[in-house]
């Protein structure tokens, strides 16, 4: 697997159902110590409400760590939909948290996994998704004169630009398909004439538009 989806941005979004509110908040998570930190968070954030129920997706598919939780709703209507909701869209790296405050009217079981997957559907609306991709990192040295040439070239070939440092020559941090390292050579060499010096580094994901 070298690619996969997470949510552009962190977000939330509520929706009601029989006068219960459903408040779902999402957000990017590198681990699960971050994923619970968050529940916690918002379970203190929001301390009246009745449940704090969440599921959350991390890593690399095929085998992401994924974990729900019902916080006392009844077993599977809960954190079970919401991760289903997460599955669903192939979203990872990503804590869904939905905060329920009742409403007076109880909704069955059927009623609460409508309504806590409404609500991590809505969220995921709300904030969109974004794709990960892994890439080997690579840096190139380039004079001046070349450098906004060659960036602007490298971006429409569809290699990242990482970050650029500015020194007694500018620095190009990119990062490319770990199988394409043949092909970014000889793409440089064309650019830059055979000037440029490809320096690899280690692999990493990175968001790609």
């Amino acid at each position: 697997m070298t690619d996969y989806l997470t949510i552009a941005r962190d977000g939330a979004a509520e929706i009601e159902e029989k006068r219960s509110r459903f408040l779902c908040t999402l957000a990017r998570v590198e681990d699960e110590t971050d994923a619970r930190a968050v529940v916690e968070r918002l379970r203190k954030q929001h301390w009246d409400a009745r449940h704090t129920c969440s599921a959350f997706r991390i890593g690399p598919p095929p085998q992401p760590v994924e974990r729900s939780n019902d916080d006392g709703e009844p077993a599977g209507t809960a954190g079970a939909p919401m991760l289903e909701v997460l599955r669903g869209a192939g979203v990872s790296d990503t804590v869904a948290v939905v905060t329920r405050w009742f409403g007076g009217k109880l909704l069955g079981a059927g009623g609460l996994v409508r309504a806590y997957s409404d609500a991590a559907r809505t969220a995921l609306a709300e904030v969109g998704t974004v794709r990960r991709e892994l890439v080997r990192e690579y840096s190139i040295e380039v004079p001046y004169d070349v450098s906004g040439r060659l960036e602007t070239d490298l971006r429409s070939s569809g290699v990242a630009v990482l970050d650029i440092t500015y020194g007694a020559a500018v620095t190009l941090r990119i990062g490319a398909p770990p199988t394409g390292e043949k092909r970014l050579e000889a793409l440089l060499a064309e650019l830059t004439a055979g000037a440029s010096v490809l320096v690899p580094g280690t692999d990493q994901w990175v968001d790609r538009p």
